[in-house]
Protein backbone atom coordinates (compact mmCIF):
# COMPACT_ATOMS: atom_id res chain seq x y z
CA UNK A 1 0.00 0.00 0.00
CA UNK A 2 2.86 2.10 1.07
CA UNK A 3 4.94 1.84 -1.81
CA UNK A 4 1.52 2.05 -4.43
CA UNK A 5 0.92 5.84 -2.34
CA UNK A 6 4.47 6.45 -3.22
CA UNK A 7 4.55 5.39 -7.22
CA UNK A 8 1.24 7.47 -7.95
CA UNK A 9 2.54 10.53 -5.85
CA UNK A 10 5.62 10.56 -7.88
CA UNK A 11 3.82 10.27 -11.50
CA UNK A 12 1.21 12.79 -9.96
CA UNK A 13 3.79 15.90 -8.64
CA UNK A 14 5.54 14.94 -12.28
CA UNK A 15 2.94 15.84 -14.49
CA UNK A 16 2.31 20.05 -13.73
CA UNK A 17 -0.80 20.29 -15.41
CA UNK A 18 -1.98 18.26 -13.53
CA UNK A 19 -0.76 20.02 -10.06
CA UNK A 20 -2.01 23.28 -11.95
CA UNK A 21 -5.21 22.70 -12.86
CA UNK A 22 -6.30 20.95 -9.20
CA UNK A 23 -5.58 24.40 -8.09
CA UNK A 24 -8.16 25.81 -10.88
CA UNK A 25 -10.79 26.26 -8.22
CA UNK A 26 -8.56 28.35 -6.21
CA UNK A 27 -7.87 30.65 -8.49
CA UNK A 28 -11.18 31.01 -9.60
CA UNK A 29 -12.58 31.91 -6.70
CA UNK A 30 -9.85 34.42 -5.56
CA UNK A 31 -10.94 36.18 -9.13
CA UNK A 32 -14.18 36.15 -8.37
CA UNK A 33 -14.16 37.87 -5.33
CA UNK A 34 -11.84 40.50 -6.61
CA UNK A 35 -13.51 41.05 -9.82
CA UNK A 36 -17.03 40.58 -8.22
CA UNK A 37 -17.93 39.82 -5.27
CA UNK A 38 -16.09 41.21 -2.35
CA UNK A 39 -18.80 44.09 -2.42
CA UNK A 40 -21.64 42.24 -2.31
CA UNK A 41 -20.07 40.33 0.72
CA UNK A 42 -19.45 43.96 2.34
CA UNK A 43 -22.89 45.22 1.36
CA UNK A 44 -24.92 46.77 4.43
CA UNK A 45 -22.36 45.70 6.61
CA UNK A 46 -21.38 48.66 9.16
CA UNK A 47 -18.38 47.29 10.78
CA UNK A 48 -14.36 47.73 11.55
CA UNK A 49 -11.70 46.31 9.15
CA UNK A 50 -14.14 44.90 7.59
CA UNK A 51 -11.95 44.15 5.29
CA UNK A 52 -10.21 41.80 7.10
CA UNK A 53 -13.07 40.05 7.97
CA UNK A 54 -14.12 39.61 4.52
CA UNK A 55 -10.58 37.77 3.32
CA UNK A 56 -10.34 35.75 6.40
CA UNK A 57 -13.24 34.16 5.40
CA UNK A 58 -12.89 33.93 2.05
CA UNK A 59 -9.09 32.21 2.87
CA UNK A 60 -11.07 29.88 5.17
CA UNK A 61 -13.50 28.86 1.89
CA UNK A 62 -10.24 28.58 -0.43
CA UNK A 63 -8.36 25.84 2.02
CA UNK A 64 -11.57 23.82 2.37
CA UNK A 65 -11.95 23.88 -1.33
CA UNK A 66 -8.25 23.19 -2.26
CA UNK A 67 -8.70 19.71 -0.04
CA UNK A 68 -11.20 18.19 -2.78
CA UNK A 69 -10.32 19.94 -6.07
CA UNK A 70 -6.78 19.03 -5.70
CA UNK A 71 -7.59 14.99 -4.50
CA UNK A 72 -9.88 15.14 -7.52
CA UNK A 73 -6.16 15.94 -9.57
CA UNK A 74 -4.12 13.08 -7.63
CA UNK A 75 -7.35 10.10 -8.78
CA UNK A 76 -6.43 11.00 -12.82
CA UNK A 77 -3.68 8.18 -12.00
CA UNK A 78 -6.06 5.97 -10.93
CA UNK A 79 -8.62 6.74 -13.97
CA UNK A 80 -5.32 6.19 -16.43
CA UNK A 81 -4.75 2.71 -14.54
CA UNK A 82 -8.11 1.46 -15.18
CA UNK A 83 -7.94 2.71 -19.14
CA UNK A 84 -4.97 1.19 -19.60
CA UNK A 85 -5.50 -1.96 -17.89
CA UNK A 86 -2.73 -1.40 -15.22
CA UNK A 87 -5.42 -1.79 -12.77
CA UNK A 88 -5.99 -5.36 -13.75
CA UNK A 89 -2.73 -6.17 -12.85
CA UNK A 90 -3.16 -5.22 -9.32
CA UNK A 91 -6.52 -6.95 -9.20
CA UNK A 92 -4.79 -10.16 -9.96
CA UNK A 93 -2.24 -9.93 -7.60
CA UNK A 94 -2.35 -11.36 -4.46
CA UNK A 95 -3.17 -7.42 -3.29
CA UNK A 96 -6.03 -7.17 -1.07
CA UNK A 97 -8.39 -4.62 -2.36
CA UNK A 98 -8.83 -2.38 0.88
CA UNK A 99 -4.72 -2.30 0.35
CA UNK A 100 -5.63 -0.81 -3.42
CA UNK A 101 -8.04 1.18 -2.38
CA UNK A 102 -5.68 2.83 0.90
CA UNK A 103 -2.97 3.44 -1.59
CA UNK A 104 -4.61 5.86 -3.93
CA UNK A 105 -6.42 7.13 -0.96
CA UNK A 106 -2.85 7.79 0.86
CA UNK A 107 -1.20 9.36 -2.03
CA UNK A 108 -4.69 12.05 -2.46
CA UNK A 109 -4.67 12.49 1.23
CA UNK A 110 -0.70 13.62 0.48
CA UNK A 111 -1.92 16.06 -2.60
CA UNK A 112 -4.39 17.30 -0.90
CA UNK A 113 -2.81 18.21 2.82
CA UNK A 114 0.27 19.42 1.00
CA UNK A 115 -1.70 21.55 -1.55
CA UNK A 116 -4.12 22.74 1.59
CA UNK A 117 -1.21 23.85 3.61
CA UNK A 118 0.13 25.28 0.90
CA UNK A 119 -3.02 27.82 0.29
CA UNK A 120 -2.99 27.97 3.87
CA UNK A 121 0.26 29.61 4.00
CA UNK A 122 0.10 31.78 1.52
CA UNK A 123 -3.65 32.56 2.75
CA UNK A 124 -2.02 33.65 6.05
CA UNK A 125 0.81 35.87 4.29
CA UNK A 126 -2.15 37.77 2.35
CA UNK A 127 -4.26 38.05 5.40
CA UNK A 128 -0.64 39.65 7.51
CA UNK A 129 -0.48 42.08 4.28
CA UNK A 130 -3.94 43.18 4.71
CA UNK A 131 -3.70 44.01 8.79
CA UNK A 132 -4.76 40.96 9.83
CA UNK A 133 -3.42 39.23 13.61
CA UNK A 134 -0.95 36.18 13.46
CA UNK A 135 -2.90 33.62 13.61
CA UNK A 136 -1.85 32.03 17.25
CA UNK A 137 0.12 28.41 17.13
CA UNK A 138 -2.53 26.60 18.70
CA UNK A 139 -4.82 27.78 16.13
CA UNK A 140 -2.34 26.95 13.15
CA UNK A 141 -2.23 23.61 14.63
CA UNK A 142 -6.17 23.63 14.91
CA UNK A 143 -6.20 24.53 11.14
CA UNK A 144 -3.56 21.69 10.28
CA UNK A 145 -5.56 19.18 12.16
CA UNK A 146 -8.55 20.07 10.17
CA UNK A 147 -6.97 20.62 7.05
CA UNK A 148 -5.50 16.61 7.33
CA UNK A 149 -9.16 15.33 8.19
CA UNK A 150 -10.67 17.26 5.21
CA UNK A 151 -8.09 16.03 2.97
CA UNK A 152 -8.89 12.49 4.37
CA UNK A 153 -12.23 12.68 4.00
CA UNK A 154 -12.18 14.14 0.39
CA UNK A 155 -9.86 11.52 -0.88
CA UNK A 156 -12.60 9.18 0.26
CA UNK A 157 -15.08 11.07 -1.37
CA UNK A 158 -13.76 11.44 -4.45
CA UNK A 159 -12.60 7.72 -4.99
CA UNK A 160 -15.98 6.57 -4.71
CA UNK A 161 -16.62 9.02 -7.50
CA UNK A 162 -13.77 8.21 -9.39
CA UNK A 163 -14.19 4.58 -9.26
CA UNK A 164 -17.07 4.80 -11.75
CA UNK A 165 -14.87 5.81 -14.42
CA UNK A 166 -13.18 3.94 -17.17
CA UNK A 167 -11.74 6.83 -19.18
CA UNK A 168 -10.30 10.18 -18.56
CA UNK A 169 -12.92 11.71 -20.88
CA UNK A 170 -15.11 11.44 -17.99
CA UNK A 171 -12.99 12.16 -15.46
CA UNK A 172 -12.54 15.65 -17.20
CA UNK A 173 -16.03 16.36 -17.25
CA UNK A 174 -16.83 15.37 -13.71
CA UNK A 175 -13.46 17.37 -12.66
CA UNK A 176 -14.77 20.47 -14.66
CA UNK A 177 -18.23 19.91 -12.63
CA UNK A 178 -16.86 19.73 -9.14
CA UNK A 179 -15.07 22.45 -10.00
CA UNK A 180 -17.61 24.49 -11.06
CA UNK A 181 -19.97 23.63 -8.41
CA UNK A 182 -17.62 23.11 -4.93
CA UNK A 183 -17.45 26.47 -4.27
CA UNK A 184 -21.34 26.93 -3.87
CA UNK A 185 -21.54 23.42 -2.32
CA UNK A 186 -19.25 24.68 0.09
CA UNK A 187 -20.81 28.34 0.64
CA UNK A 188 -17.85 29.90 -0.51
CA UNK A 189 -19.24 32.01 -3.71
CA UNK A 190 -21.84 33.55 -1.33
CA UNK A 191 -23.19 33.60 1.81
CA UNK A 192 -25.25 30.94 3.28
CA UNK A 193 -27.80 33.40 4.45
CA UNK A 194 -28.28 34.64 1.10
CA UNK A 195 -29.74 31.51 -0.68
CA UNK A 196 -33.11 30.24 0.16
CA UNK A 197 -33.42 27.45 2.72
CA UNK A 198 -33.56 24.25 0.66
CA UNK A 199 -30.42 25.65 -0.83
CA UNK A 200 -29.11 26.26 2.76
CA UNK A 201 -30.38 22.50 3.39
CA UNK A 202 -28.07 21.16 0.49
CA UNK A 203 -24.94 23.15 1.48
CA UNK A 204 -25.37 22.14 5.11
CA UNK A 205 -25.13 18.48 4.04
CA UNK A 206 -22.64 18.48 1.71
CA UNK A 207 -19.67 16.78 3.74
CA UNK A 208 -16.78 19.31 2.86
CA UNK A 209 -19.08 22.29 4.02
CA UNK A 210 -18.43 20.97 7.69
CA UNK A 211 -14.85 21.53 7.03
CA UNK A 212 -14.95 25.04 5.62
CA UNK A 213 -17.40 25.81 8.95
CA UNK A 214 -14.29 24.44 11.64
CA UNK A 215 -12.05 26.37 9.42
CA UNK A 216 -14.06 30.13 9.46
CA UNK A 217 -14.64 29.34 13.22
CA UNK A 218 -10.87 29.67 13.42
CA UNK A 219 -9.74 31.96 10.73
CA UNK A 220 -12.46 34.65 12.15
CA UNK A 221 -11.20 34.02 15.80
CA UNK A 222 -9.95 37.37 16.21
CA UNK A 223 -11.38 39.76 12.81
CA UNK A 224 -14.71 38.76 14.42
CA UNK A 225 -13.68 40.13 18.36
CA UNK A 226 -12.59 43.40 16.88
CA UNK A 227 -15.29 44.42 13.98
CA UNK A 228 -17.88 43.47 16.58
CA UNK A 229 -16.64 45.22 19.81
CA UNK A 230 -19.92 47.19 21.31
CA UNK A 231 -22.75 45.64 18.98
CA UNK A 232 -24.95 43.68 20.26
CA UNK A 233 -24.67 39.98 20.45
CA UNK A 234 -27.50 39.32 18.24
CA UNK A 235 -26.00 41.17 15.56
CA UNK A 236 -22.71 38.96 16.07
CA UNK A 237 -24.82 35.42 16.32
CA UNK A 238 -26.80 36.97 13.23
CA UNK A 239 -23.75 37.30 11.09
CA UNK A 240 -22.27 33.94 12.06
CA UNK A 241 -24.96 31.94 10.92
CA UNK A 242 -25.38 34.03 7.85
CA UNK A 243 -21.91 33.71 6.55
CA UNK A 244 -21.48 30.10 7.22
CA UNK A 245 -19.50 30.58 10.74
CA UNK A 246 -21.94 28.36 12.36
CA UNK A 247 -24.38 25.45 11.07
CA UNK A 248 -28.21 25.43 12.39
CA UNK A 249 -30.82 22.92 12.22
CA UNK A 250 -34.22 24.80 13.40
CA UNK A 251 -32.74 25.81 16.89
CA UNK A 252 -29.72 23.32 17.16
CA UNK A 253 -26.07 24.67 16.40
CA UNK A 254 -23.88 22.51 15.77
CA UNK A 255 -20.70 22.66 17.71
CA UNK A 256 -16.99 21.44 16.55
CA UNK A 257 -17.42 18.34 17.38
CA UNK A 258 -20.39 17.48 15.31
CA UNK A 259 -18.65 18.26 12.74
CA UNK A 260 -15.45 16.43 13.57
CA UNK A 261 -17.62 13.50 13.68
CA UNK A 262 -19.64 13.90 10.76
CA UNK A 263 -16.38 13.93 9.05
CA UNK A 264 -15.14 11.19 10.42
CA UNK A 265 -18.17 8.73 9.60
CA UNK A 266 -18.52 10.29 6.33
CA UNK A 267 -14.54 9.12 5.68
CA UNK A 268 -15.12 5.22 6.97
CA UNK A 269 -18.64 4.77 4.77
CA UNK A 270 -16.90 6.19 1.59
CA UNK A 271 -13.84 4.24 2.08
CA UNK A 272 -16.67 0.91 2.88
CA UNK A 273 -18.53 2.00 -0.28
CA UNK A 274 -15.15 2.18 -2.54
CA UNK A 275 -13.80 -1.38 -1.41
CA UNK A 276 -17.27 -2.64 -2.19
CA UNK A 277 -17.20 -1.02 -5.55
CA UNK A 278 -14.26 -2.14 -6.90
CA UNK A 279 -14.27 -5.28 -5.86
CA UNK A 280 -17.74 -5.79 -7.49
CA UNK A 281 -15.99 -4.41 -10.41
CA UNK A 282 -12.92 -6.31 -10.69
CA UNK A 283 -15.66 -9.40 -10.16
CA UNK A 284 -17.10 -8.54 -13.26
CA UNK A 285 -14.01 -8.50 -15.25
Amino acid sequence: MINLAIRNCKIYFRQKSTVFFSLMGVFIIILLYAVFLGDQFKNGLDVKDVDVLMYSWVIAGIVAVTSITTTMGAFELFVEDRAHKVINDFNSSPIAHYKLVGGYILCAFIVGSLMSSVAFFVGELFLLSQGATLLSLITIMQILFIILLSSLMSSTIVFFIVSFFNNLSAMSTASTILGTLIGFLTGVYLPIGSLPEYVQFIIKSFPTAHSAVLLRQLFLQEPLKTSFTNLPVEYLNGFKESVGVVFKFGDFTLEPIHHILFMIVVTIVFFILTVFNLSRTSKQK
